[in-house]
């Protein structure tokens, strides 16, 4: 909502200050070249990124535009999970635990977090490294290891939308340049005209620089930048679990683990020690404000 919100204030403050120095609106209706800007960098970002990146683009545009960040609902449900799992390593059978892993769907633990269960790419996560831990052959530094470099992996794969359009909002400006060229041929065709034509077809050439800065500067590069926040803490939740099953790994116990994920969370969004607690308690129906989330 911020996006929008600043967005138009940006807007109206470009177009009311070109107006009231005694611009003509007119003169900045020119489609064309929007057209060619536009087209020229929609086309770009189809030739440079795969079907697969263009519409995880199109996703986390629409992420940016919502703030679709974690609440303290969805660390609640992580933190809850991670515990019953911990909890039941220490006082149930394998057989029971792969119960929960090998069908996350249909186990009780993982139903209880429905927004958890929703994120396949976690909820798999989890799996694998609980997995792992029931084997009981791998070191906790060799586990810390692979869930670095596959963290690491997640996040390129998550940030390529920030980079396709960084690349695209930093063109914008020079794809301007180009429609504001081929504004200068055509004028040069009407070089017999008269002053008035001539100052029109100049002027409409000039729109076509600022429309390119004005994308790249007060539209892409705002949005991007959005991008990688709202990415970046999503991103928040798997450093949570690396850290609890390490903590639980190197000795800690289920509640003293959970410490260790939760001091991962940023202080102004991080659920109180009450709120995990009473997740412990009743997972699934603890959080505060995130209850109704």
């Amino acid at each position: 909502m911020n996006i929008i919100i600043g967005f138009v204030i940006t807007l109206g403050c470009v177009l009311g200050g070109y107006m009231a120095m005694g611009g003509k609106l007119a003169v900045l209706n020119q489609p064309f070249e929007l057209l060619i800007i536009g087209g020229a960098g929609v086309g770009g970002f189809i030739m440079a990124n795969s079907m697969k990146v263009i519409k995880d683009t199109g996703k986390a545009v629409g992420e940016a535009i919502k703030y679709k960040v974690p609440k303290e609902r969805d660390y609640l449900d992580v933190l809850g999970v991670l515990y019953s799992l911990m909890r039941d390593l220490r006082t149930k059978s394998r057989n029971e635990i792969e119960a929960h892993i090998d069908n996350p769907e249909e186990s009780s633990i993982f139903t209880a977090a429905p927004n958890l269960l929703k994120n396949k790419e976690l909820t798999s996560f989890i799996c694998d490294y609980v997995r792992l831990i029931i084997i009981g052959n791998a070191r906790s530094h060799e586990i810390e290891a692979l869930m670095d470099e596959e963290i690491e992996t997640i996040l390129y794969d998550k940030m390529k939308p920030y980079y396709s359009l960084n690349t695209v909002g930093d063109a914008f400006p020079a794809i301007g340049i180009i429609a504001a060229v081929l504004g200068i041929i055509k004028t040069m065709g009407y070089i017999n005209e008269s002053p008035e034509v001539i100052g029109g077809l100049v002027g409409a050439a000039l729109v076509g620089t600022m429309l390119g800065i004005f994308l790249s500067y007060c539209l892409v590069s705002p949005l991007i930048a959005q991008i990688k926040v709202v990415r970046t803490k999503q991103h928040r939740l798997f450093i949570i679990v690396k850290q609890s099953l390490l903590a639980y790994m190197n000795g800690s116990v289920p509640q003293v683990a959970l410490e260790y994920g939760r001091k991962t969370i940023s202080s102004h969004e991080r659920p109180s020690i009450d709120a995990v607690e009473q997740e412990m308690m009743n997972p699934g129906g603890g959080g505060g404000e995130s209850k109704a989330a």
